[in-house]
């Protein structure tokens, strides 16, 4: 039986769908000790279809299996629409420290660009929240967002070294460049606002002018989830001996979870469970 004083903390990571298996990866990187439940909530995407009200309760009553079904003790929502549209809902709704997506990566290009001036890529649902664009004008940064709603699919179909994807993403990167000259702008960062988009950044980097520095913002929300939890989550992590342990579930198509998954995450998913979080 393991000490409790020592036992790894437990981080609940959540997504509409498997896309954040991505945030998780990063954080698994990170914190390799801790422990683990990713919710997917397949039965109900794509989030961004829904009003926001219906959005926040799709969050809300995932979060609270994580939270209080799962014993998490710290939340990453590691979904664009969820973190845009209902990230206050989640803090009001649980007991935990909660952490979304967009604004780590709005902080994280705030400090790799010295124009003031970034590009967003996201999903459409992302791009007409202007969520992004928000947290940047908040940081002092002037943000151009751009839908492409053609990679999350590509990405799905395993399309992610294809000269098809490659060609898509230039014509994407091609009119958003020429947007933000037609804006004034002098953008030298690029944000993948889109959990789904880590998995095509060799090709994006390829398509991007030389010099544009490119955030991944799972890899942003897990720095901020490190710098958010540390203390107690980092120190108990250390001292926890056993390795990382990883428990997915999925609200419906877990064999699609299954097959899908490890792609995204690096590593196998192993068994997912089943879960109904109702209507």
């Amino acid at each position: 039986m393991s000490n409790p004083a020592v036992s790894a903390p437990t981080i609940g990571v959540f997504d509409s769908g498997f896309g954040g298996l991505t945030v998780l990866r990063a954080l698994i990187e990170r914190l390799p000790r801790a422990r683990y439940a990713f919710l997917g909530d397949t039965a109900r995407l794509p989030y961004g279809s829904k009003s926001r009200r219906t959005i926040a309760r799709y969050a809300v009553e995932s979060a609270q299996f994580l939270a209080h079904e799962q014993g998490a003790e710290f939340l990453v929502i590691a979904c664009n629409t969820a973190s845009a549209l209902a990230l206050d809902a989640i803090q009001q709704a649980v007991s935990v420290p909660v952490l979304g997506v967009i604004e780590p990566g709005a902080s994280a290009a705030r400090d790799a660009s010295r124009t003031g001036d970034v590009l967003v890529i996201a999903t459409d649902a992302t791009v007409q929240s202007h969520a992004y664009a928000a947290a940047c004008h908040t940081l002092g940064l002037r943000a151009l967002e751009k839908a492409c709603p053609l990679l999350v699919p590509l990405v799905e179909e395993g399309w992610t070294d294809h000269p098809v994807t490659a060609e898509v993403i230039r014509i994407y990167l091609d009119e958003l460049s020429a947007d933000a000259a037609a804006h004034g702008l002098h953008a030298d960062t690029l944000v993948l606002g889109c959990t789904h988009y880590p998995l095509l950044r060799p090709l994006i980097e390829q398509a991007v002018p030389a010099g544009m520095r490119v955030i991944d913002s799972a890899e942003s929300a897990a720095d901020a989830a490190v710098r958010l939890f540390n203390g107690r989550a980092a120190a108990s992590a250390a001292s926890a001996a056993q390795p990382t342990e990883i428990l997915c579930f999925a609200t419906d198509s877990v064999e699609k979870f299954e097959r899908l998954g490890s792609r995204f995450l690096g590593r196998p998913v192993g068994r997912v469970e089943l879960v109904d979080l109702g209507g």
